[in-house]
């Protein structure tokens, strides 16, 4: 099949491109040099060529906003950049649109096995501005009789991640990583490389199934397990650890100053079970993806 695919040079999209590559005719749309049709979506797209599917995943994840020009720019490339898309698309040629959304839409910060029924309170401009292009891009493919699948994605686990796996994985690898307790919050992963896969047959199906999906690895490892994978895999034999009150007054002294490495949110997030349900990929897909855990080599 002929697709246009967006974030080709992201982080998920670079590992989503040799699989695609491989089965189907890919036209990269981005602002780099190195895509097919040079633009950018935040300012107007010309009419695109014909194709079967879009995978879009181009987006703005990973800043926390400090002004409102970086507020607003969250909407700019997740909302009105996903309203541009629709708009260049030849939708009477077009039958399948992939979109990657994230689990940050439900707008919690502990839960288990939250599944795709619960309600979406998200209201930080990443949140909000991914809900506002679900439901762009669900309206819009209802309209138009083209299937849709939403994925809606915890922890991504792949080549030199980013976000607070990155960020826990450099720490680590250079001995400046502290234990907080325990250590037994879980917290849903999932293996980039599963994601891939998962598309490309979904692309390919005669049928496909539309909806809006939860993917994890059901494994849910705690962080316990997770710095311990990681202490291997980077073959350092001690990780020093605090205990739960110390990491609370370390929290708070952050709240106080912008500089120190942690704050309040950023314990909680650590020490704070928060998992996920993908039963309905597992039902509706044929889901059945790998364990983080025993995949840890894909994240070098």
């Amino acid at each position: 099949m002929k697709i246009i695919v967006t974030g080709a040079s992201g982080f998920l999209g670079k590992i989503c491109m040799p699989v695609l590559l491989e089965h189907h005719e890919v036209i990269r749309v981005g602002r780099s040099s190195n895509n097919e049709i040079i633009a950018d979506i935040t300012t107007g797209l010309l009419p695109l060529p014909p194709c079967d599917v879009v995978v879009h995943a181009a987006g703005k994840a990973h800043v926390y906003p400090k002004t409102e020009a970086e507020v607003n720019a969250f909407y700019d490339v997740n909302v009105s950049g996903t309203q541009t898309l629709l708009n260049a698309l030849d939708k009477e040629a077009l039958s399948g649109f992939v979109f990657i959304s994230s689990v940050s839409v439900y707008g919690l910060e502990q839960g288990e096995e939250v599944d795709e029924t619960t309600q979406l309170r998200g209201t930080s401009p990443y949140a909000s501005s991914k809900i506002q292009a679900e439901a762009l891009i669900t309206s819009w493919c209802l309209e138009h009789g083209v299937d849709y699948l939403i994925l809606r994605l915890p922890l991504i686990a792949g080549a030199k991640p980013l976000g607070n796996l990155g960020k826990m994985m450099l720490a680590i690898q250079r001995r400046r990583y502290v234990r907080i307790a325990r250590g037994d919050a879980q917290k849903s992963m999932v293996l980039a490389s599963d994601v891939a896969q998962l598309i490309d047959v979904w692309i390919s199906k005669q049928e496909r199934v539309s909806g809006i999906f939860n993917l994890t690895d059901g494994v849910h490892p705690s962080f316990y397990q997770l710095e311990e994978g990681l202490k291997l895999l980077f073959k350092i034999k001690y990780l020093p650890a605090i205990p739960m009150w110390l990491g609370n007054a370390l929290g708070k002294l952050g709240d106080r100053f912008s500089w120190f490495p942690v704050n309040s949110a950023t314990i909680r997030k650590i020490t704070g079970t928060f998992t996920f349900s993908d039963k309905k990929a597992r039902t509706k897909l044929g889901w059945n993806p790998r364990s983080v855990l025993a995949n840890l080599d894909e994240l070098l």
